[in-house]
């Protein structure tokens, strides 16, 4: 089962759709972010470092959902949207299996 997501522009745009239809902003700024990105919790904010590339960004967006998982499964399965839902579960598995 090849449901492994690549580090593509495409991908990373269905990526940012999710973090919308969840109710996230990103953007992509210039700072000092160690991990490169800051998430602003209390406004759902999501700061990325402009600087990174299209695998870069794609790779701190996967962090993100990961770091959030718990609390976003939950929004996930509020909506009721089977798209949503696959690409949410691909990304863990991404998670869970990189190298794949």
């Amino acid at each position: 089962m090849k449901n492994i997501l690549k580090p593509t522009k495409e991908n990373l745009s269905r990526i940012e759709e999710l973090f919308a239809t969840l109710g996230y902003f990103i953007r992509y700024e210039k700072g000092n972010f160690k991990s490169g990105y800051c998430i602003l919790n209390t406004k759902d904010i999501i700061v990325v470092n402009k600087y990174f590339t299209t695998e870069g960004r794609f790779e701190c967006l996967i962090d993100i959902l990961k770091t959030l998982s718990p609390r976003l499964r939950a929004k996930i399965d509020a909506l009721g949207n089977e798209q949503e839902r696959q690409l949410f579960d691909q990304v863990l598995a991404h998670v869970a299996n990189p190298q794949t």
